[in-house]
């Protein structure tokens, strides 16, 4: 029998440029602690821990966690490319309802270098060299172009223009929106107000999107400390969130056959997590008031809308049009200001994620709160593949 899993604390570090951060054991270091403060605990309550990175040796999650305490605990490293820390979050919330642990920690940290995303080892075949393969058959591989990840999303873009008759310059608004929440964000990288021009005249990438269209490499690190209400119960903890429902999900045997970009940047993984996470909380996504999803490159967030049931396929034009994904409109998207704004140290997101949604379902969300929240979405992808949807619900 499954139990439930409360989110009993959790805590970030403001993110950074590269070159500007501490190094990734410190970052990470001070996230555990204040994950462990807001919970009210010592470290010797934690009884495993995962730690999410992507850019680092084996074993850097000992290094981080080593700096808060050495009990003995099982830590286990985990690498799911940019859902790194939300797989991380994933597995501690497995072994607490499966009755194996009754606290355990998940830590995400990157110490990023500037620059597009490159491949780490130049002796091997690419990870992803099938999905180049689909890309270069639909839009064409530009050999001049180091970051695979920025053609990948480029192409989507062009995909997704193509079959709804939308302008690439809707996807602008996507940057603008995302400034104006990380204005309230002290978290944020990049909080500073930009046009939809400032948007459009920044530098081409790939398919139509620019620079600002793309999430910035940063440095940081997140934790969240999870448990059993037996747990809670024992240790004074008053529980104020839930893990509603989580599901991970990966590729589909059409993603090199069918020629469609956007299920080359994760749709269809999107969309199978997101409608097990519902049918297991019984929760309409049309009800839900604020959400943090994945943009890495604006146009994720426009293929999440629709991935994740908040808007009908080929509805996201007309969901930003009318405002809709923002404060005074149906949902509020990315509050904190989202990877584009808030930055995205790789294994750090999906805990930062998470942190944000907790704050909205307490109330302590500052400037940024969305009112009357009861229910916190949040969507996590790593191409690859790998995509984490999680439900997070306020409890008393």
């Amino acid at each position: 029998m499954s139990r439930r899993v409360l989110v009993a604390g959790v805590g970030m570090v403001p993110f950074a440029k590269p070159g500007k951060s501490e190094d990734y054991f410190d970052m990470g270091e001070k996230a555990i602690r204040a994950a462990l403060s807001d919970a009210g605990l010592g470290y010797e309550t934690i009884e495993q821990a995962f730690a999410g990175y992507v850019y680092g040796d084996s074993t850097s999650g000992q290094r981080a966690i080593y700096n808060v305490g050495m009990t003995g605990i099982p830590i286990v490293n985990v690498n799911n490319n940019c859902a790194s820390g939300s797989s991380a979050l994933w597995l501690a919330r497995q072994v607490v309802e499966s009755g194996a642990a009754e606290c355990v920690l998940a830590v995400g940290f990157e110490q990023m270098r500037p620059g597009p995303l490159l491949n780490a080892w130049g002796d091997r075949p690419v990870p992803m060299g099938r999905h180049l393969e689909v890309l270069d058959r639909t839009y064409g591989v530009d050999r001049d172009n180091p970051s695979n990840a920025m053609q990948f999303f480029g192409g989507a873009t062009q995909e997704y223009c193509k079959r709804y008759g939308v302008s690439p310059d809707l996807f602008a608004k996507i940057s603008v929106k995302s400034r104006k929440h990380a204005a309230n964000n002290p978290y944020a990288v990049f909080r500073d107000p930009v046009t939809e021009q400032e948007v459009l005249d920044s530098p081409a990438l790939y398919g139509g999107l620019t620079r600002l269209q793309a999430c910035p490499p940063t440095c940081g690190a997140g934790a969240a400390i999870v448990c059993s209400d037996e747990f809670a119960r024992k240790h004074g903890i008053t529980p104020t969130v839930a893990i509603a429902a989580q599901a991970l999900s990966t590729d589909f045997p059409d993603l090199f056959t069918a020629d469609d970009m956007l299920k080359v940047v994760g749709a269809d993984i999107t969309k199978a997590a997101a409608a097990q996470v519902y049918e297991t909380a019984g929760v309409d996504p049309r009800d839900i008031k604020v959400v943090e999803l994945h943009d890495c490159f604006s146009i994720n967030e426009v293929l999440c809308y629709e991935a994740l049931g908040l808007v009908e396929e080929g509805g996201s034009e007309k969901f930003i049009l009318d405002g809709d994904n923002t404060y005074g409109g149906r949902v509020v998207v990315n509050p904190s200001g989202g990877l584009l704004s808030k930055g995205h140290p790789l294994g750090a997101t999906g805990l930062a994620q998470c942190a944000e949604l907790v704050w909205q379902l307490r109330g302590t969300a500052d400037a940024r709160q969305v009112d009357d929240v009861t229910v916190a979405l949040q969507h996590n992808l790593g191409l690859g593949g790998a995509g984490v949807v999680t439900l997070y619900e306020k409890v008393s």
